[in-house]
């Protein structure tokens, strides 16, 4: 793995079992992200993306090949070693927020550092932090269905910043959302981004939320397209 890798990919298949049959998925993805980058894929429905995504952020195991995180073997670590690597070094990001309806957003933003040792009062600092951090300082006691879309993606963006990750896993952050809120999603992005050195892996339909990222590539099929620079952003050298 290049020293400059956050994230590299080895030979990956996945399949399912469906009755005497094995469905393929994925189909021997190599490929490595550098650190700091901002990846999109894309692909259409079925293509494998979200699959991949999954795979990455350690909700998934791959059926053969490696998935290194900053040097971890992520693919060989136990079921409970897996829940608290993720804990620490994932943010995820989904495209229906999932926020728990009977909390509020600070305490939606909190529940993350429920599975830390840090106290109330420290989680407390934390994710009123990570709320200020998205623009909704003025929200921390509002609810889910008193946000807006754009709003309860802001608490669910929080949500996954607020254990300081390494990686930002992002599936369709913007596909249910309107093109004004879509857009501030992305700015968001963009800040964790170039601000914070975040690096983000973003699922996408959406080619104006793809431009973001400083490379593309598409699946088709379960295979991987060459990488795809983007000219109009900001490239991070990525290797592979």
């Amino acid at each position: 793995m290049s020293a400059e890798a956050a994230i590299a990919i080895r030979h990956v298949s996945k399949h399912y079992r469906r009755g005497h049959q094995d469905i393929p998925v994925l189909v021997d993805i190599d490929f490595d992200i550098a650190a700091g980058d901002f990846l999109a894929l894309m692909g259409p429905s079925g293509s494998g993306k979200s699959t991949l995504l999954n795979l990455i952020a350690g909700i998934d195991r791959p059926s053969s090949g490696s998935i290194l995180v900053n040097g971890v073997d992520i693919a060989r670590l136990s079921e409970a070693e897996l829940a608290d690597w993720r804990a620490s070094h994932i943010g995820f990001i989904f495209q229906f927020y999932n926020l728990m309806p009977v909390l509020t957003a600070l305490e939606n933003v909190e529940l993350p550092l429920m599975l830390t040792r840090l106290g109330r009062r420290e989680r407390r600092e934390h994710a009123q932090l990570a709320l200020e951090m998205v623009g909704l300082a003025d929200r921390v006691e509002h609810y889910p269905n008193e946000l807006s879309g754009g709003q309860q993606q802001r608490v669910a963006i929080a949500r996954a910043l607020v254990t300081d990750p390494e990686l930002v896993v992002a599936d369709e952050p913007t596909g249910d959302l309107d093109r004004k809120s879509a857009g501030e999603i992305l700015d968001l992005l963009d800040r964790l981004n170039g601000e914070l050195g975040k690096t983000i892996v973003m699922v996408t339909h959406d080619a104006r939320a793809a431009e973001r990222a400083h490379a593309i590539r598409h699946l088709e099929k379960g295979e991987l397209s060459a990488l795809q620079i983007n000219p109009r952003a900001t490239p991070v050298a990525t290797p592979g």
